[in-house]
């Protein structure tokens, strides 16, 4: 396979990041993400990848937290609204529009000190 094979695919790839998968979700990123790789250049190539890695690093410490706080016997629940509000904000600022949705609703049923997500819906599930 060619550069130019490769450099399509992942144009293809990418672009279908941004695609509506359901009406109510659209895709996984939202212009942020546009944003953040404008922000890319000749002097820092790899700008994108290291925000990026970063995000994934700091998520699994916000998720493992969010964990350990929803394990408790007794919930405290603005402990838990906290992280996902973090959560909500890291997502938000790399544009990773289906995690920062998911995170909103999360953060309602920390509202409702609803630990379950029942008589109101469910969290939805990030696919």
């Amino acid at each position: 396979m060619d550069v130019g094979q490769l450099q399509r695919q992942f144009i293809d790839y990418t672009a279908s990041l941004f695609r509506e998968m359901k009406k109510e979700w659209r895709g996984f990123l939202d212009d942020q993400f546009t944003q953040l790789r404008k922000l890319q250049d000749e002097n820092n190539p790899d700008f994108v990848f290291e925000v990026v890695s970063l995000f994934f690093v700091d998520s699994e410490k916000l998720v493992n937290n969010m964990a350990k706080a929803l394990e408790q016997s007794t919930v405290e629940f603005k402990q838990v609204d906290a992280h996902v509000h973090q959560f909500k904000g890291s997502s938000s600022s790399i544009g990773a529009h289906r995690v920062k949705n998911v995170c909103a609703a999360f953060r309602s049923f920390c509202e409702q000190q609803n630990i379950d997500g029942s008589a109101g819906g469910s969290i939805p599930m990030v696919e």
